[in-house]
């Protein structure tokens, strides 16, 4: 029997900066801009909203599960909205995962990050104008959770969310499961919520938790969330490429998601 050598993330496309000039590509980013805008309003308002009734009471179960609700809802819509645009990645992570199973190019992938980044920073900004200046709580370690313990919680949570998208979107053997991936990407964020949101917030996102860092300028410990879910995303992407998707019979691969 031959031997059969699997070379991981064999697929990656860089691309070229022409793809800067691109009008598919801009009107990609603008929709990644727009959905995680409404995702990080939805998510970051509705602790700010529970803080305001509960006097600052967001940290309790009650706030965790509003907490849950509210991005698993938001993220549902925002995947939805920009699904036939962009793909719906709402999150640099999830692009980093399409970036190394070859299903976006290094170029694209770097426009749909900053407009992921800006989206999150003006949604901020809007909550502290329409707020009457209620801050943005950046994310935070809760007490007696380490750094450390929070990065394996990162990796763990977006490990599931990256792997959620790759076989229920990115997957060409996805089928009719791809019409629920809007769905069970908002789903996965909620109960990972539940699960992490009373250690260090479960960001899973390094946009969502870039505004709010960069709008009240507190980046304590901020490296967390982007090095944890960087790693989660490669992990996932790497064994879903690996074991599970099929691209045998690509004659050309695909460089778009």
């Amino acid at each position: 029997m031959a031997e059969v050598i699997v070379v991981p993330f064999r697929r990656i496309a860089i691309g070229n900066y022409e793809e800067f000039r691109q009008p598919g590509a801009f009107k990609a980013a603008l929709s990644e801009l727009i959905s995680t805008l409404i995702f990080v309003f939805a998510g970051e308002g509705s602790g700010m909203a529970f803080s305001k009734l509960t006097n600052d009471a967001s940290t309790t179960p009650a706030g965790l599960i509003a907490a849950a609700v509210a991005h698993g809802f938001g993220l549902f819509v925002a995947v939805s909205i920009s699904f036939n645009i962009s793909g719906g990645h709402v999150n640099p992570a999830v692009t980093v995962g399409a970036f190394l199973g070859g299903n976006i190019t290094f170029f694209r992938g770097i426009l749909y990050i900053i407009g992921q980044l800006l989206g999150s920073v003006i949604a901020c900004l809007l909550l502290r104008v329409s707020t009457g200046g209620m801050a943005t709580a950046a994310f935070s370690l809760s007490t007696g959770e380490s750094v450390w313990n929070a990065f394996v919680l990162e990796i763990v949570m977006t490990f599931g969310l990256v792997y959620t998208v790759y076989a229920t979107a990115i997957d060409p053997k996805k089928g009719n499961l791809g019409i629920i991936a809007p769905i069970a990407i908002g789903f996965i964020v909620g109960a990972n919520i539940l699960v992490g949101g009373a250690f260090d917030g479960a960001s899973m996102n390094p946009a969502v938790s870039f505004g709010p860092a960069l709008v009240s300028w507190n980046w304590k410990n901020h490296w967390v969330y982007w090095a944890g879910p960087i790693v989660g995303a490669a992990v996932a992407a790497g064994i879903y490429e690996i074991f599970f998707i099929d691209h045998s019979h690509e004659a050309v691969p695909t460089v778009e998601y």
